[in-house]
């Protein structure tokens, strides 16, 4: 299993961006697929996003689609999510993902390693 640490996230007004990053620390990064999830107060976690190992696939829930964008660094054991045109419902705890599940990953399950989370928080 990897150790996962986000950073990035903060308040930031409707219409801003954020960038988070996730760093893995452990054994073989580049081999596993990584994602994003959120969860925000009084709701279940969801999926917002998924990359597959090398970078050359991605997955995106409809309600980020075009507004997020993931990518990932192996030489850097580390993912990005870029957050544009951010909505005051894209309020959340973010956390980071890594698993080995088959492509494309989106379901909790398919994640075996988690991070603690980054609050973001976007006022109207």
């Amino acid at each position: 299993q990897l150790q996962l640490v986000e950073s990035g996230g903060g308040l930031v007004q409707a219409g801003g961006s954020l960038r988070l990053s996730c760093v893995a620390s452990g054994r073989f990064f580049s081999t596993y697929a990584t994602g994003w999830f959120r969860q925000a107060p009084g709701k279940e976690r969801e999926f917002a996003a998924s990359i597959n190992w090398s970078g050359s696939s991605t997955y995106y829930a409809d309600s980020v689609k075009g507004r997020f964008t993931i990518s990932r660094d192996n030489a850097k054991n580390t993912v990005y999510l870029q957050m544009n045109s951010l909505k005051p419902e894209d309020t959340a705890i973010y956390y980071c993902a890594a698993g080995r599940g088959s492509w494309p990953v989106r379901d909790p399950g398919d994640f075996g390693s988690w991070g603690q989370g980054t609050q973001v928080t976007v006022s109207s």
